[in-house]
């Protein structure tokens, strides 16, 4: 392991890890709670549009995704007061035209453009020290964020109805929440890529959930889980020659199996 750390990519790749599996755990409890995860897929897939105006402009991929992922969670968050048969139509909507997006300004970009398979199934031993800076950043806003707004944030995932009852800002608290969601996706898009951010954000958190519902055990076991798994992924990716994104998932589903299985023939 030391003679792994002495190379560059290896240390911004197991930075990159640490600071995914902490908003996994930090973010990632209240994804699942309020019942987001398609509205996380919709922003994941609608940075990929972001992703490919910021190439034909010359500019960093990772800021295009962070605009657009921004602009998505506002997006939905103003259709949150639609029905929920109207709300998944725009998330369904959104979801496909980010991608489309994406693909064509791709390909009309001239000269070179970065592979399309690291933005879609990421490629973290090729995290540079820069964007490693940006997601330090993002990681720290969502924790702090988080950590200052908790009591709301755990109303309106546990119970909205409660929040109205006490004067809550139900609507701001919502927006503020996905907001957060998208910024932790741009940073997980670093580590597993656009196609496998929501499976980043659920199974440590579905891990955690087989021994605690308390939410604030539930978020250090669910970033706990995320290090192991990233971790693991990466020295499976490494040793196999395999994808580290597609490691690092799997290994997170053999994971959530066997803890099933345990519980299962426990009881």
């Amino acid at each position: 392991m030391t003679d792994l750390l002495s190379y560059e990519f290896m240390r911004n790749a197991l930075a990159a890890s640490i600071l995914a599996s902490i908003l996994c755990g930090v973010i990632g409890p209240f994804v699942v709670t309020r019942k987001m995860v398609f509205a996380g897929g919709s922003m994941s897939h609608s940075a990929f549009g972001g992703m490919g105006i910021a190439c034909w402009l010359g500019l960093n991929p990772l800021a295009g995704a962070l605009a657009f992922t921004v602009l998505a969670a506002l997006f939905l968050s103003a259709a949150g007061r639609r029905s929920t048969e109207e709300n998944d139509l725009l998330i369904g909507v959104l979801w496909a035209v980010g991608m489309a997006l994406g693909i064509v300004f791709i390909h009309i970009t001239p000269g070179y453009v970065p592979d399309l398979m690291s933005f879609l199934f990421g490629n973290i031993l090729l995290v540079p020290r820069g964007d490693l800076v940006l997601a330090a950043v993002l990681t720290a806003v969502v924790t702090v964020s988080v950590i200052v707004f908790f009591r709301g944030f755990v109303s309106i995932a546990l119970d909205e109805e409660f929040a109205r009852s006490r004067k809550m800002p139900v609507k701001g608290l919502h927006t503020g929440l996905l907001v957060l969601v998208a910024l932790a996706i741009v940073t997980l898009i670093q580590v597993v890529g656009i196609i496998l951010v929501l499976a980043l954000l659920t199974i440590p958190v579905a891990v955690a959930r087989e021994f605690t519902i308390r939410f604030t055990r539930l978020m250090i076991l669910s970033s706990v889980t995320g290090i192991l798994l990233c971790i693991g992924g990466l020295a499976v990716s490494f040793t196999m020659n395999l994808p580290s994104g597609a490691a690092i998932i799997l290994l997170g589903a053999l994971l959530l199996g066997a803890v099933k299985a345990f519980r299962f023939f426990r009881k």
